[in-house]
């Protein structure tokens, strides 16, 4: 059994930088799929960023391309995510998820994910 747990959200203004960490325990993550989603009230689960099972890609939404960076350190079985240039509509709860067999072309969907963590607050003052 797979367990994220994510630390590093907070309160920053508008322009300012975080660091948001993912980390799993109860199995080497190497060869997961791993990625960011985020969720604001009201609003669906959006994609953020995240790797392929064999890491070879990565993808990033649209709407955090050249703000956001994803990056993994195998050895600590951690998963990160940092932004810089945050905007007030990047406000969310932003939770990692994890998963062995899931393909591709499925990795911006929530659902195709078996594992979750519960998540960390992310708000963006003006």
């Amino acid at each position: 059994q797979v367990q994220l747990v994510e630390s590093g959200g907070g309160v920053v203004q508008a322009g300012g930088s975080l660091k948001l960490s993912c980390a799993a325990s109860g199995r080497n993550m190497r060869t997961y799929a791993m990625a960011w989603f985020r969720h604001a009230p009201g609003k669906e689960r959006v994609y953020v960023g995240g790797f392929s099972r064999t890491g070879g890609y990565t993808y990033y939404a649209d709407s955090v391309k050249g703000r956001f960076t994803v990056s993994r350190d195998n050895a600590k079985n951690t998963l990160y995510l940092q932004m810089t240039s945050l905007k007030p509509e990047d406000t969310a709860v932003y939770f990692c998820v994890a998963d062995l067999r899931i393909i591709t072309s499925s990795l911006r969907l929530p659902a195709q994910y078996d594992y979750f963590g519960l998540g960390t607050q992310v708000t963006v003052s003006s």
